[in-house]
């Protein structure tokens, strides 16, 4: 169905009706399309109708921009608001995603309650937008990309238009006899999104000539299995509750600050009772609470039977076999046994390079807590083994050679909870 100002008002009626609409005006097509289209369907709408323009200060002919949309509402009768905000991206932050964030944090502040923020994404949007998510690695609240309708401040915020393309779009203000400004930025290919609209999609539509709408469908299907997951989730915690005592608001505030809030590199950690909360790559774990000092000496092991180690640090075994481990000759004396300082280094079998633990530990996905907890095995002053990971060269059995495996129970934490409970999510455009 091609768009209009009827199918714009079907869209709205199928959500719970609004003290006022208002419409996110730049004056650029998309939202040129959705303030004139409301602007045409007001009378059957028993509600208010207004635009809300946001000034990055990013572009120099911002306020002349500013003054056209102030221009265009008074022509057509229409409340009409502005807002400033400093939009200047941190060092190290993407310009696009500093200004969305300023710009809806100034529009959730300024919603008056409620009333229903209209923000003219379309389906091309989507697409791009679930694009950008996959690039990024998302799960699945993050590839559900923008949702049609969600709380915002002490209202609504909608999206009408997800169901139609640019081209729907770019017609109707054709054939009404629209004009809109263009920002010169959505020409600049340095930007991601600018990146997959103009070099991108027009790639995969030559091949696929539906992409966009099926990608939007895709998007469609990821909130709804976020939905469910919500729902699951919400059913378990209802099952639980009653039958053990959560941890208290102010535990559950600084999780969500201090652990979910920091920044991508850090290596939180929020304490409650015999347990902590870590997160690594944006996975969150629910861990025995870990003694404030670790184990740094240094142990003899003569290989001969298993090895417990302190402070509850598991126990090490000794597996002799062909063409794997440690050349038996080279452990005939035994071993030393010590942990982690800082610069160790190793070429693991079949790599040309050494590398440092560190590496090696991220390459495998072992968060920073049990890396000070793996075991590594000496001979003389050399590392020769990573207790149940890699023997280092030139420690290593040939394929005929005797050798002995070093084996670790106390890895991973094996007698700890890893819960994935939280993912970031990306906010629409």
């Amino acid at each position: 169905m091609p768009f209009s100002p009827d199918s714009l008002l079907q869209q709205l009626q199928r959500h719970a009706p609004a003290s006022a609409y208002w419409v996110a005006y730049s004056g650029g097509l998309d939202s040129s399309v959705l303030l004139h289209a409301l602007h045409a369907c007001r009378d059957r709408l028993q509600a208010g109708v207004g635009a809300v323009h946001v000034n990055h200060g990013l572009q120099p002919h911002a306020p002349e921009w500013e003054a056209r949309c102030r221009q265009v509402c008074e022509t057509l009768g229409i409340r009409y608001a502005s807002l400033s905000v400093d939009a200047a991206a941190a060092p190290g932050e993407s310009p696009e995603a500093a200004a969305r964030a300023a710009r809806y944090a100034a529009l959730r502040r300024w919603l008056p309650a409620g009333d229903c923020l209209l923000t003219a994404q379309h389906r091309d949007d989507q697409a791009e937008t679930l694009l950008l998510q996959l690039l990024r690695g998302s799960g699945v609240h993050g590839l559900a990309a923008m949702p049609l309708v969600n709380v915002f401040g002490n209202g609504l915020h909608l999206r009408p238009l997800l169901d139609y393309s640019r081209a729907d779009l770019h017609a109707w203000a054709l054939a009404s006899g629209l004009e809109w400004i263009d920002d010169p930025s959505n020409l600049d290919d340095a930007f991601d999104r600018n990146f997959l609209r103009a070099g991108v999609l027009p790639v995969l539509r030559q091949r696929w000539p539906a992409a966009a709408v099926s990608l939007a469908r895709s998007a469609a299907h990821c909130a709804e299995a976020a939905e469910l997951i919500g729902q699951l989730a919400d059913l378990d915690l209802r099952q639980v509750q009653g039958r053990q005592a959560g941890p208290p608001a102010a535990i559950l505030a600084r999780v969500q600050h201090d652990v979910l809030g920091s920044r991508h590199d850090a290596e939180p950690c929020v304490c409650y009772g015999a347990h902590e909360v870590r997160r690594y790559r944006d996975a969150l774990y629910l861990l025995p609470r870990q003694p404030a000092a670790l184990q740094h000496g240094e142990l003899s092991w003569s290989l001969s039977a298993p090895l417990p180690l302190p402070r509850d640090g598991g126990v090490l075994r000794a597996t002799r076999g062909t063409g794997r481990g440690i050349r038996l000759p080279l452990a005939a004396n035994g071993v030393r046994v010590r942990w982690r300082q800082g610069g160790e280094r190793c070429r693991p079998a079949g790599r040309r390079h050494h590398h440092s633990l560190k590496k090696l530990f991220q390459e495998s996905g072992i968060p920073p807590w049990e890396r000070v907890r793996i075991p590594l095995i000496y001979i003389g002053d050399e590392l020769a083994a990573v207790a149940g990971l890699w023997v280092c060269e030139p420690f290593r059995a040939g394929p005929t050679d005797a050798g002995l495996w070093i084996d670790w129970d106390g890895s991973r934490d094996a007698g700890c909870r890893r819960e994935k409970i939280h993912e970031p999510r990306a906010a629409g455009n």
